[in-house]
């Protein structure tokens, strides 16, 4: 039994920690500069004499070991993951904006982990109280680790829908100041910088990519194409089609650019207008669950409490 609990324990700390890494790097993961070169240039600003061991050691001790041992086993894994999986789990992450710049075999391996560690914790407090029947503590264990699996994909789904949400709601000022910078004189790239300039968002991190898609030689519709591919919203979609569309027709870029912004307008306020009318519905349930009781205790508790004691005689 004692040699059980070792196990377990060891199990359980170990996947808390790579748990711990990879939500860490997912929340912190979005920026492009490598961690060692901006210790290397801290270093170097401040006139240190240091060897590459030292930098490497005042690294944290998650980007350090954790990190790579999450990558080396979504490596491992990804030997035994089907290869539609792995696109598919592809698409997602690019649909997330790709948090952490986790690849799809370390996301995956992740959701075992999340699976191991909650399984492992209600295991090891089950080995700890034997209060439970054997069959409950059982079926308990395989709730949490069932829950742990699918954790991770809860999470992915969640970041899709977010960022999805603030793309839609940034679009018609986007479209707007491009609008602008285009009739001022400014071509097509050069008002996409102004968007990425402007804003520091989700819409205008796409349009930045695109930019240096286009600079390294990638073509512009393509670029676009690609762009409403990762975003993956109806309306990125038309607009980079209505822009393909102006490209090869040679039909003007600002009044194209107009028309999408104010259809993007009445697209935004029509969703607003229909979460307006889903708000009663929503309230339907605290209403009738929270409030409808409390006010029903406050009023007819004096009633009661006469009835009683017309009964009784008190």
């Amino acid at each position: 039994m004692t040699a059980v609990i070792v196990v377990v324990v060891l199990v359980v700390l170990i996947a808390a920690v790579l748990v711990y890494a990879g939500v860490r790097r997912a929340r912190g993961g979005g920026s492009d500069t490598d961690p060692l070169e901006a210790r290397l240039a801290e270093f170097s600003q401040r006139g240190d004499a240091v060897s590459l061991e030292e930098i490497e050691m005042s690294q944290p001790f998650s980007e350090r070991v954790v990190l790579p041992l999450v990558t080396k086993l979504g490596e491992l894994s990804s030997r035994f993951t089907p290869q539609h999986l792995l696109e598919t789990t592809n698409k997602q992450l690019e649909l997330a904006g790709n948090p952490g710049r986790l690849q799809a075999s370390a996301f995956l391996s992740l959701r075992f982990v999340g699976a191991l560690g909650l399984g492992g914790i209600m295991g090891l407090l089950f080995l700890l109280s034997n209060n439970w029947p054997p069959s409950r503590e059982l079926i308990t264990t395989i709730i949490f680790t069932v829950l742990g699996f699918f954790f991770p994909q809860l999470w992915l789904t969640s970041r899709i829908q977010k960022r999805q949400k603030e793309i839609r709601k940034a679009m018609p000022d986007a479209l707007d100041l491009l609008t602008i910078c285009v009739e001022a004189g400014l071509g097509f790239d050069a008002a996409l910088s102004k968007v990425n300039e402007k804003w520091d968002n989700e819409l205008s991190l796409s349009f930045g990519r695109v930019i240096r898609e286009v600079q390294l030689g990638k073509l512009r519709r393509e670029a676009l194409r690609d762009m409403a591919e990762r975003v993956g919203i109806p309306e990125m979609t038309s607009f980079t089609a209505a822009i393909i569309q102006s490209e090869v027709l040679g039909v003007s870029m600002a009044k194209v650019l107009r028309i999408q912004a104010d259809q993007m307008r009445m697209k935004r306020r029509q969703r607003a207008e229909e979460e307006a009318h889903k708000a009663p519905i929503k309230m339907l349930l605290p209403l009738v669950g929270l409030i409808f009781p409390t006010i029903l205790i406050v009023l007819m508790t004096p009633a009661f409490l006469k009835i009683s004691r017309s009964w009784t005689g008190f």
